[in-house]
């Protein structure tokens, strides 16, 4: 009975000290601070700027989104040209869109340029594309095209470079249905057809000289044999 009562006892010592210890306290976890929105552009022109540096960044890294194909009425947006000019335009924009899809890539530009007789470096057929390439894909779509010939039309060009040599060789001379505002960038090559009209009025001017010396040696013939038939009469 007295280990009975022992154990008892030791039992409920043992049951009060655990009690009596403190219990750990769950570990909380730390409150982290919620990230900070950037703040926005100071201005829509600085935002606008950075927008457009970023994406000639991504382009050139090869990791910019295509954009879609901007949809645009070419007689609408280009009311300087008549309907048969950008119809014209359109012709030969198409005629060297090779690959048929809409554009004249870097290789179709070169293509064109000899075709013209105008042929252009690697780093001057670039530098054309990069004149009029408002959307910095690296080729001509074309209303990119037509900026061409408004600028060419406009005075914008110079002299020297591949644009103007390509809006000068084209069959298209937007200057003689009359450009609003526009200088006559088409001076070369309306000089070389000034020549060629000169050189075909020279040759007209032989034939007609031609001419009127045979009806003279007809006449001279008729009239000798008149004398004669006079004479032997």
């Amino acid at each position: 009975m007295a280990s009975e009562e022992l154990a008892k006892k030791l039992q409920s010592r043992l049951a009060a000290t655990q009690e009596a210890e403190p219990r750990p306290e769950p570990e909380q976890s730390p409150v982290r601070p919620k990230p900070q929105e950037p703040e926005a552009a100071c201005g829509d022109s600085s935002s606008e700027l950075s927008a457009k540096l970023t994406r000639r960044l991504d382009i050139n890294e090869g990791n910019a989104a295509p954009r879609p194909t901007r949809v645009f009425n070419p007689y609408t947006e280009f009311k300087e040209f008549s309907r048969k000019q950008i119809k014209d335009m359109e012709t030969m924009f198409k005629r060297y869109d090779t690959g048929r899809d809409g554009f004249i890539d870097l290789m179709e530009l070169k293509l064109m340029m000899e075709k013209l007789g105008a042929p252009q470096t690697h780093l001057g057929l670039k530098n054309m594309i990069k004149e009029v390439d408002e959307d910095f894909d690296g080729k001509l779509s074309f209303r990119e095209f037509l900026l061409i010939f408004r600028r060419a039309a406009a005075g914008e060009l110079q002299e020297e470079s591949g644009l103007m040599a390509l809006a000068r060789l084209s069959e298209i001379n937007v200057s003689t249905e009359g450009v609003m505002g526009a200088k006559d960038f088409f001076e070369a090559k309306m000089q070389a057809a000034s020549l060629g009209s000169k050189f075909e009025a020279e040759i007209r001017e032989e034939k007609e000289e031609r001419k009127r010396q045979e009806v003279e040696k007809k006449q001279r013939q008729a009239a000798f044999k008149q004398l004669q038939s006079t004479f032997c009469s």
